[in-house]
């Protein structure tokens, strides 16, 4: 828990909400938190882990978590192209040659990026699955052969949710990395974190905390035990808790300010990766209200854009979602059939009312080498001034009366010149001018150069 816990005055208030969901949804039980900086710091469950036996879930209570497994395959994916292993527009079948045979069935404009955020076209599930059955095929590395996998509509025309996506992905993570994909996983996600109780097959001490999922209550409030689908990997396969959940909503947070740069330990994906599949890249609703990025998604409820992902297996349903600016998580997991997303997001909306407007870090220092470059600069044909400055651990180009954030920069590998990552200039150059003397007198940022203003001599 954090210290002077800021939650501790609405406590009645999120376990109330809590037991409203479990009651009026005829679930057996659920769990929840809220995450603030990469703390738990509001936890509480409702009902019952297993009905049978009367036990009560906990933070430390395993659920299948469903579709939130694909964030960590999404976090795998960008870690093999932050390493240069893969381009996230390279059509999957570079990586899975078995696919390259079947241009025909659409499969050349399937890219990792289109997988990645479900607008890919391919078809959502496997050849023959039917969930009313519990049949889908969840062996990734025979499927890539199967004549039946095809792009059932163009790219970049709708969402289309594909579980087959992620099953390919899941295959490319394995044949890049030369590592199994559960394995690379957890040596390479869930380890760093200290996510212990998180796991694709839970044995001995973590089988014993899992509860047990139950289908609906349809007719009366009679709740069976749901035939659980094992093995689903990459798509849908891991089971945890609240608690670990909390770690992985704290590396999201390692994306906003004073956030290192370069994975290491706890941090196992650069602060800019992550920001990066934070970002919404296209709305996937008609109501303006959904968003996908790269693996997470968005939901606007009213001013407030959380960005997460949902998941739902047989008997168990979650939701894990987050504010970045806030450094603000929420998670639900259900052992039963309904849609935690509205519940949570409520828990969130209370939490916002207690939390201050933004957690305040110490100020990142400006490095040596980053120092000599900020300042005011002109450009006078265009009557425009850009500053440079040093914000929140980061080098940022500051326009004047632009509402829109401002762009960051990223050294681009030589001295001097620096990629632009955001805003009108996206993915150009920003390349600062020196004179002789070697003082910087200007910058020319993509096809614009703008003069340094200096202070004039006394």
């Amino acid at each position: 828990m954090v210290a002077e816990n800021p939650l501790d005055g609405v406590a009645a208030r999120l376990e109330a909400e809590l037991d409203s969901f479990v009651r009026l949804q005829h679930v057996a039980g659920a769990v929840a938190g809220v995450v603030l900086e990469d703390q738990l710091a509001w936890t509480a469950g409702c009902g019952f882990a297993d009905l049978a036996s009367g036990r009560r879930p906990d933070a430390g209570t395993l659920h299948m978590i469903g579709s939130v497994t694909k964030t960590f395959t999404g976090t795998a994916v960008m870690q093999l192209r932050d390493r240069g292993l893969l381009d996230l527009d390279d059509p999957v079948s570079r990586h899975l040659p078995e696919l390259a045979e079947r241009d025909a069935a659409g499969l050349s404009a399937v890219t990792i990026r289109r997988l990645l955020s479900h607008e890919s076209g391919l078809m959502g599930d496997p050849p023959g699955s039917d969930w009313a059955t519990g049949s889908f095929d969840d062996v990734a590395a025979a499927l890539v052969r199967r004549d039946e996998i095809a792009a059932s509509i163009p790219p970049n025309t709708q969402t289309k949710y594909s579980n087959l996506g992620y099953q390919l992905l899941g295959e490319v993570v394995t044949r890049v990395s030369g590592t199994p994909y559960t394995q690379y996983v957890k040596r390479e996600i869930l380890d760093p974190l200290g996510m212990s109780s998180t796991s694709f097959a839970p044995e001995d001490d973590l089988a014993a905390r899992c509860a047990v999922g139950y289908g609906p209550a349809t007719f009366s409030d009679d709740l069976t035990p749901a035939s659980l689908l094992q093995d689903l990997a990459a798509p849908g396969g891991l089971w945890s808790t609240v608690e670990d959940l909390s770690r992985w909503l704290g590396l999201q947070f390692r994306a906003a300010r004073g956030a290192p740069g370069e994975p290491g330990g706890a941090q196992v994906l650069r602060a800019a990766t992550l920001a990066e599949m934070h970002a919404a890249r296209y709305l996937s609703n008609a109501t303006w209200t959904e968003a996908f990025g790269i693996t997470w998604y968005s939901t606007r409820k009213g001013e407030t854009v959380w960005v997460g992902h949902g998941g739902h297996v047989d008997g168990f349903m979650t939701y894990a979602g987050f504010l970045p600016d806030k450094k603000l998580g929420v998670i639900v997991l259900v052992n039963g059939v309904a849609d935690p997303t509205d519940v949570a997001l409520g828990l969130g909306e209370i939490a916002l009312e207690v939390v201050r407007p933004s957690s305040v870090s110490p100020p990142a220092p400006a490095p040596r080498e980053a120092r000599d470059l900020l300042g005011i600069y002109f450009c006078e044909r265009h009557g425009e001034l850009v500053r440079v400055e040093w914000r929140e651990g980061t080098l940022k180009l500051v326009y004047p009366d632009n509402p829109d954030p401002d762009p960051t920069l990223s050294q681009a590998g030589e001295p001097d010149v620096f990629l632009v990552h955001t805003g009108r200039d996206a993915g150009e150059a920003a390349v600062f001018l020196r004179a002789a003397d070697g003082r910087v007198r200007g910058v020319r940022i993509a096809a614009v150069t703008y003069s340094r203003l200096a202070p004039v001599a006394e």
